[in-house]
């Protein structure tokens, strides 16, 4: 049976669409087009379903022939979203005093369907984890209150069947999958005590080994977390809004890690600046950062958070891996050129390079084949559209709104797991293939009086360092086997300078004069003589280490500033012996 056709939801000032991508590349027959520009959409887990306000009315109809399920009168819904099996749909509507909402009906409400009665109506303030959280099979659901996370059972709102109680608790995550479903809680920090995250499992909530695993760490204005496909572990990314030693304006970003055994880490990134983008694998046995001052590095960690592989530097901020797992794009967006780098994600090759100028949004098609790339408003109001893109290289179809006309979002429609199964690699084509000959970059601009004149050589800002396994030296070797040979190459040069220390002059008539002795009768002269001398041994170190291709930090950097001052001082304390 041949795969079905994937779909994208398209919204925007011209209202909301279905759009069948490759083969067919053209608006969906059977599912009418809402002319009202719509507020938010979203799809049901599997896909079959899809809702949307159009600012007067909440949708909901099914995405293979478009019959309505339900109408809800909820002209100010701003956000929806299915629970896993499809059974309810929550709305939320900004909060106010005046109004339903005061009355009690609350401006959290879940919808059973089909058929669209109000099954229970909440009070959310805040849009922050305004939505209840569900197991996958529904058995269990989960929302924050203050100070409290309240359990639910069976879909059944009206009896909390239990509570986590924990003091200015901000924020969870339930893990993906169905029983036992674990849940990672954040705490923030006051009073000079650290903040911490930890993961307890249902219903085991309480008493002193309750929690499966606990962090705590500092610098954390808020966090964000990330479960793998297996719930086995999270990624904790850690951010402050205000950078205090002045380094980034973007603020000041943490990585760590936690599994379910117990074991914590604080994830070392090699390359000092911002925190990008964490993206789990699908296999859930590793995962992707992008961190870094630009050119941003990217590796890859493993579980026990060791670096797996580095893609070296380059101009990226955002990673994204194929449904299926054997594919990884390390992308620049937003105040980038949108270059994207695809990547054989099992053997660590680049399969192609291509660019998607002025994008604002990237994801994957279920079918692990195509992209979708996309410039949406608000963040550019011009050249809206989007492009459908085979990974290998080449544009399937492009869309331009017409003169005017806007676009919001787009979306691809799920579909249940399996439902595309993973294909070979494809050869990329011969525009996109790493190496093919590129446009020539823009040129300074030179007056007519120097035209004539030969072009002045030009200087990068940056160097990018290359990818692990395209570095000329000592690319096969660990760490450890590449530290091992930097210390045998020291100890032969010391070797060799000893021999040749030793050894008689050849020509008798320039006998070279005694050495004088290495103390001068001054303890404390000595001394200072000592450590200087073992100063400089340590910026000769940090230059082999340098010239290996290891990225130094900034104290080091700092460091082999000062050896003309050191010399200077050896100098001048030799003089004095």
């Amino acid at each position: 049976m041949a795969p079905p056709v994937p779909q994208l939801a398209v919204r925007g000032s011209d209202g909301t669409w279905l759009f069948c991508s490759t083969p067919t590349c053209q608006e969906h027959a059977s599912f009418p087009r809402d002319p009202c520009a719509s507020r938010c959409l979203t799809f049901s887990r599997d896909g079959s379903l899809l809702a949307w306000c159009n600012g007067k009315v909440v949708s909901v109809a099914r995405t293979s022939d478009g019959s309505s399920v339900a109408t809800l009168e909820l002209p100010k819904t701003t956000m929806l979203q299915f629970s896993p099996l499809g059974n309810i749909l929550v709305t939320w509507q900004p909060y106010s005093k005046s109004g339903q909402e005061a009355q009690g009906d609350g401006n959290l409400r879940l919808w059973e369907l089909p058929g669209g009665g109000l099954l229970k109506g909440l009070f959310q303030k805040k849009a922050d984890c305004w939505c209840p959280s569900w197991s996958r099979d529904e058995k269990m659901a989960v929302r924050i209150v203050s100070n409290e996370l309240h359990f639910f059972e069976d879909n059944n709102f009206n009896v909390i069947a239990n509570k986590l109680h924990l003091q200015k608790i901000s924020n969870f995550e339930l893990s993906p999958g169905s029983h036992p479903s674990k849940v990672c809680v954040y705490v923030p920090g006051s009073k000079g005590a650290p903040s911490f995250v930890r993961i307890f499992q249902y219903p085991q909530l309480v008493g002193p080994d309750a929690a499966l695993a606990t962090k705590s760490f500092f610098k954390a204005d808020r966090v964000n977390m990330q479960w793998n496909n297996k719930a086995s572990a999270v990624l904790v990314m850690a951010s402050t809004e205000v950078d205090k030693s002045g380094a980034s304006y973007y603020g000041e970003q943490t990585l760590h890690y936690l599994h379910v055994g117990g074991e914590t880490a604080h994830v070392q990134l090699p390359k000092n600046g911002p925190i990008y983008d964490v993206a789990w694998s699908p296999n859930s046995s590793e995962f992707c950062v992008v961190y870094g001052f630009m050119p941003a590095k990217a590796t890859v960690f493993n579980l026990k958070c060791d670096a797996v592989f580095d893609f070296g530097t380059g101009p990226r901020n955002a990673a994204y891996y194929s449904p299926q797992g054997h594919l990884l794009v390390l992308a620049g967006f937003g105040n980038l050129r949108g270059q994207m780098e695809v990547w054989d994600a099992k053997k660590y090759q680049q399969v192609c390079k291509s660019q998607a100028a002025d994008a604002t949004h990237f994801s994957w098609c279920p079918d692990g084949e195509h992209v979708v790339t996309a410039t949406c408003s608000p963040r550019l109001r011009v050249g809206n559209g989007f492009q459908v893109r085979h990974y290998a290289g080449g544009v399937a179809h492009a869309y331009e709104t017409p003169g005017g006309a806007e676009l919001w979002e787009v979306r691809w429609r799920p579909f249940p797991d399996g439902t595309f199964p993973e294909r070979p690699v494809r050869q990329p084509t011969a525009s996109a293939r790493p190496g093919a000959p590129q446009a020539a970059p823009a040129q300074a601009y030179r007056p007519p009086a120097l035209r004539h004149l030969p072009a002045a050589p030009t200087s990068r800002l940056h160097e990018e360092e290359a990818p692990q396994n395209a570095r000329p030296a000592d690319k096969n070797l660990s760490k450890a086997a590449l530290k091992n040979q930097k210390k045998r190459e020291a100890r032969k040069a010391a070797k060799q300078e000893s021999k040749s220390e030793a050894e008689p002059p050849s020509d008798p008539a320039h006998v070279a004069p005694c050495r004088l002795p290495e103390t001068c009768g001054d303890p404390e002269t000595d001394k200072k003589i000592k450590n200087v001398k073992k100063k400089l041994k340590a910026i000769e170190e940090l230059k082999e280490q340098q010239a290996g291709g290891k990225v130094l930090q900034k104290n080091q950097l700092e460091k082999m500033q000062k050896e003309q001052q050191l010399l200077d001082e050896l100098k001048l304390l030799e003089v004095q012996q």
